[in-house]
């Protein structure tokens, strides 16, 4: 349906592709906040370094595209384990304020480093080329919804295998898995790692799609806007990051409302609103009315009979 609505008109392209960037950003934080309950704020500091590693390995080295994706999934999960170790012994707010301040200073840093641009970031970054096949956007963005679709069935699917019950466990009960011979620091290490590096896939698949990346493409804007996004799908699902996402993208591109000033203020607010109303998400919401409908059907066909 994404596919059939964008078809070739730029602008739809461009929204899907911003789509599918928030989305793989989304999922990244979806782990580490849905299941183990460690809430990091450097989620849009993990996109921009994949979106600059692609750009660096790209433009100034002129390596294959695709070896950026990988440099920059496992930079940024490398900067996560450097960064969970640092924070190791922080807790709550501490450690929110934290992964805030790393965030704001990496943003700080790329606009002050001229091998990066510095503010002018870098654009006229290469396309992906395949055997001298060079992919259109529609070919691009088709390959981005298969690749956040992948992604979000693995992950739904690890939520009820043994790994992904011993990480729900850590956000549940940390002291009763400590107990059972697993080390809950190292565990939760590998799911930043893991969160990082698919939120990176986000910034390298946009600088790959655009062309360029400054450093106000992930801002802290992008950071709130990744935590509200799984909150909006709910948290129930990784589906939850994936329909969270579309909906933030349409509405504060679609809507005049959103994105005018002030307009992640009336995002923060609908979603508090959706929260309160409904804790599940959006697709908590569809779930309840599946439910009822249901029973509705089933008392139905007993009162029949």
């Amino acid at each position: 349906m994404i596919l059939l609505w964008a078809g070739s008109n730029n602008y739809r392209l461009s929204t899907v592709i911003l789509a599918v960037s928030y989305s793989l950003i989304a999922l990244g934080m979806y782990i580490p906040v849905a299941w183990a309950n460690s809430l990091s704020l450097a989620y849009g500091a993990y996109g921009a370094i994949g979106a600059y590693s692609v750009a660096v390995i790209a433009k100034t080295f002129g390596l294959p595209v695709w070896l950026g994706w990988i440099v920059g999934s496992l930079l940024a999960a490398a900067i996560a384990v450097i960064l969970a170790l640092a924070t190791a012994r922080l807790l709550g707010f501490h450690l929110v304020a934290a992964t805030l301040l790393f965030a704001f200073a990496f943003q700080t840093w790329l606009g002050h480093n001229p091998a990066l641009g510095q503010a002018n970031g870098l654009v006229g970054v290469p396309g992906l080329s395949l055997f001298g096949w060079v992919p259109s956007a529609q070919v691009l963005v088709t390959a981005g919804v298969a690749l956040v679709l992948l992604i979000a069935v693995a992950m739904d699917r690890a939520k009820f295998s043994r790994w992904g019950i011993i990480v729900r466990s850590i956000g549940e009960a940390p002291l009763v898995v400590s107990t059972s011979g697993i080390s809950v620091p190292q565990m939760t290490i590998v799911v930043l790692a893991i969160g990082a590096g698919v939120a990176a896939l986000g910034g390298s698949f946009f600088v790959t799609s655009v062309g360029g990346i400054t450093p106000e493409t992930f801002n802290l804007n992008v950071v709130f806007l990744a935590l509200f996004m799984p909150l909006l799908g709910g948290l129930g699902t990784a589906w939850g990051a994936v329909v969270g996402a579309a909906l933030t993208v349409f509405l504060t591109v679609q809507w005049k409302v959103f994105s005018a000033a002030g307009g992640l203020l009336v995002l923060s607010i609908a979603v508090l609103v959706v929260l309160l109303t409904v804790p599940g998400g959006m697709l908590g919401l569809l779930s309840q009315a599946g439910s009822k409908v249901s029973r509705l059907w089933t008392a139905r066909g007993g009162v029949n009979e």
